[in-house]
C-alpha cells in the first residue's frame, strides 16, 4: 500500500513538471535589477581641490560606481556646449596624474578630464559615463532650450558624439534647477517643459543611451512640473535630497538644522523638508520607485557663533569653509569637527562655536536601507571630491545598497 502511495506522489510531481514545461504555471519573478551607484565628478575640482580623474581609480571609487556623471556642460543660446575647454579636453595630463600612468602627448587631439575619462572606462569597462548639463549656476539656459527642445537635443547629441571623444559618453544628465520654478533664476516654461526636453533627448540619443535628470527636493517645486511624465523618457530621476537647511540669508539670528535629514524631527524648520517627504511625494505623483535615486551629499553645512550642541540653536552666520562659506567637504569635517550626535538619520557636530551637519558612513548605510525598503533604483552622490582618499562614503553607499533586504 505504501509503495502505491509513493508511486502516486511521483506521478503527480511528474505531471506538475510537465505543466511547467508547457508554460501553464506562472514563472517566478526574476532578480531585481542591480541598484545604481551614481556619482558626480565636478570638472572644476581639478583646480583648487586638486581632485583628479585618477583619484577615482586609486580610491577604489571607480570600481564601485555604476555610473559617473561629469559636471557640468553649459547651455549656450539653447544649445549644449563645453563649459571649460581647458579642463574638459585641452589640459595636458602628466604621467603622475594619469589613470594609466602615461602622459598626454603634445598636440594630442584629446587631453584633460575627458581624455582621462576615456582611460578610466578602459580600465573599468563596466562603468558608464554621462555628461551633465546645468547645475545651480548654469540652469538659466534651459529656459531657451525648452523653446526648441529638438534643436537642443540635436546639439547635445552632436557634442557628446564629437569624434575627439567618441565612445566616452553613454548618455546625458539634465540638472535643471528648476523647471517652471525658481532657483538662482526663475523659469516659466510650463509644467511640461522638462518632459519635452527629455523626450527630445530620448529621440535624439535612442533607446540604449542613458538619459537622466536631477529633480528638486522641495515638495512644492515637485508639484509645478510634470515629473511623472518626464520619468517616461528618463532612465531615472535623481532626487536632490540635501540642502534642506543651510547658513545664509539676511536674518540677524539663524538657527542650526541638519541639511539632509532622512525624516522629520521635533523642531524641524519646515515640516516637509526631509528626504522621506521628497521621496513620498515623487511616488505619490506616480514616478516609479525604480526610477527614483536617493541623493547623498558628501559635504556638510555649518554655522558659527553657536553655543548649543543640539539642533535648533542660535547662530550668528555661516561657518568658514575652504571654498565656500557654510560648506565643507566630509573628509575635512570628519577630522576637524567629528560627529557629536545623530538627528533624523543624519549626523551633526558641535565643536567650539561651530555646528555642522553631514552624513557619515553609518548614517549613509541607514539611508541605503531606507532606499531598499522603498524599492528605489539606487542612490547618487554630490560630489565625489568630498569623500576620503579611501572612498569611505561611496563604499557605504554601494555596500548599503547591496545588503540583503531586512
Amino acid at each position: 500500500m505504501r509503495a502505491r502511495f509513493v508511486l502516486i506522489i511521483l506521478i503527480l510531481l511528474g505531471s506538475t513538471a510537465g505543466l511547467a514545461a508547457c508554460g501553464t504555471t506562472e514563472e517566478e519573478p526574476g532578480p531585481a535589477p542591480a541598484a545604481k551607484v551614481v556619482g558626480y565628478f565636478a570638472g572644476w575640482g581639478v583646480y583648487a581641490r586638486d581632485f583628479q580623474v585618477k583619484d577615482l581609480d586609486t580610491s577604489g571609487a571607480a570600481g564601485r560606481l555604476t555610473h559617473l556623471l561629469y559636471a557640468f556642460g553649459k547651455i549656450n543660446n539653447g544649445r549644449c556646449a563645453a563649459a571649460d575647454r581647458w579642463a574638459d579636453y585641452e589640459k595636458p595630463i602628466a604621467a603622475a596624474g594619469s589613470v594609466d600612468g602615461v602622459a598626454d602627448q603634445a598636440g594630442a587631439t584629446l587631453r584633460g578630464n575627458i581624455g582621462q575619462l576615456r582611460k578610466l572606462k578602459e580600465k573599468h569597462p563596466g562603468l558608464r559615463v554621462l555628461w551633465s548639463f546645468g547645475g545651480w549656476t548654469g540652469s538659466k539656459g534651459f529656459t531657451e532650450a525648452a523653446r526648441d527642445p529638438d534643436a537642443f537635443a540635436a546639439s547635445c547629441h552632436d557634442l557628446l558624439t564629437d569624434p575627439r571623444w567618441s565612445g566616452v559618453f553613454d548618455g546625458i544628465d539634465v540638472d535643471w534647477e528648476y523647471p517652471n520654478a525658481c532657483g538662482l533664476t526663475c523659469d516659466k516654461s510650463g509644467p511640461d517643459a522638462l518632459t519635452r526636453v527629455l523626450g527630445s533627448l530620448r529621440s535624439a540619443f535612442g533607446p540604449d543611451s542613458v538619459i537622466t535628470a536631477a529633480v528638486p527636493a522641495d515638495v512644492a517645486k515637485l508639484t509645478v512640473a510634470d515629473y511623472r511624465t518626464a520619468a517616461d523618457s528618463a532612465n531615472w530621476l535623481s532626487a536632490m535630497t540635501y540642502d534642506y537647511s543651510g547658513a545664509g540669508g539676511q536674518a540677524a539670528v539663524q538657527k542650526t538644522a541638519p541639511h539632509s535629514p532622512l525624516t522629520a524631527y521635533p523642531g524641524i524648520p519646515r515640516e516637509n523638508a526631509n528626504t522621506s517627504a521628497t521621496v513620498d511625494e515623487l511616488l505619490r505623483l506616480g514616478v516609479p520607485s525604480g526610477k527614483v535615486l536617493l541623493g547623498i551629499g558628501f559635504y556638510g553645512r555649518g554655522w558659527t557663533g553657536v553655543s548649543t550642541a543640539e539642533p535648533g540653536g542660535d547662530a550668528s552666520g555661516p561657518a568658514a569653509g575652504r571654498h565656500e562659506k557654510g560648506l565643507e567637504d566630509y573628509h575635512v569635517l570628519s577630522r576637524r569637527c567629528p560627529p557629536t550626535g545623530i538627528v533624523a538619520g543624519t549626523a551633526y557636530a558641535f565643536c567650539g562655536s561651530q555646528w555642522w551637519s553631514y552624513d557619515t558612513p553609518e548614517t549613509i548605510k541607514a539611508k541605503m536601507a531606507y532606499a531598499r525598503g522603498k524599492a528605489l533604483g539606487g542612490a547618487f552622490v554630490w560630489e565625489l571630491s568630498g569623500d576620503t582618499p579611501q572612498a569611505e562614503l561611496l563604499t557605504a553607499v554601494s555596500d548599503g545598497l547591496a545588503a540583503a533586504p531586512r
